[in-house]
C-alpha cells in the first residue's frame, strides 16, 4: 500500500482490534461491516488506493471521475452498500502485460470501488490476524502502528533493561 500516514482514528481502531485479538485468542469477530464501512476507514483506504494510482477496472471509472462525482458522496454510497450488506464486487478487467522474455503475463484490474473495499477490509483485518504472529515474526507485520509500537518497545528494552 501507499506511504501515507495513518489517521489517528484508524490507528486507534487498529490498536483496539489488535489488543482484543491478542488478549482473547479464541474471540471471534463476527461482524466487521460496521468497522469496514466507517467513513475514516473508507477515506484512508481511498487515499491509499489513490496514492498507488492504477488503471480503471471494468467500469472505466478513474480517480478523476470519482472526485468529479464527489468523493464524500461516492464513499457515502459505498459505506451504505457495505452497511446494508448489498455490496458485491465487480468482475475483474483482464489485461496482458509484456514480460522480458517476450511472452505476456495476465493481470487482473479491480474497479476502484473494489480496491477501496479490499483496502478497507485489510485495514480492519490485519491487526486481528497480526495478533496471532509471534513477536519474532515482526517482519511480516504490515500495520504501521503495530510495527512502530513494537520498535518503540524494543528500543525501550535495549536502553533501559540492557543499558545499550
Amino acid at each position: 500500500m501507499g506511504h501515507l500516514s495513518t489517521p489517528k482514528s484508524v490507528q486507534k481502531l487498529q490498536t483496539a482490534l489488535h489488543a482484543k485479538a491478542k488478549a482473547e485468542p479464541g474471540y471471534r469477530f463476527y461482524t466487521l461491516y460496521d468497522k469496514i464501512s466507517r467513513a475514516d476507514i473508507l477515506a484512508h483506504a481511498y487515499a491509499l488506493c489513490r496514492s498507488n494510482q492504477g488503471a480503471p477496472g471494468v467500469d472505466g471509472q478513474d480517480f478523476a471521475e470519482v472526485e468529479a462525482y464527489g468523493l464524500e458522496r461516492w464513499l457515502g454510497e459505498l459505506a451504505l452498500a457495505l452497511r446494508e450488506e448489498t455490496y458485491r464486487p465487480d468482475p475483474i478487467r483482464r489485461v496482458y502485460i509484456p514480460k522480458a522474455n517476450g511472452k505476456l503475463r495476465p493481470l487482473g484490474i479491480s474497479t476502484l470501488r473494489d480496491r477501496v473495499c479490499m483496502t478497507a477490509a485489510t485495514l480492519v483485518l490485519e491487526p486481528i490476524f497480526e495478533a496471532d504472529l509471534p513477536p519474532e515474526q515482526y517482519a511480516y507485520w504490515t500495520c504501521p502502528a503495530l510495527v512502530e509500537r513494537h520498535w518503540l518497545t524494543v528500543r525501550h528494552v535495549f536502553r533501559t533493561e540492557l543499558g545499550l
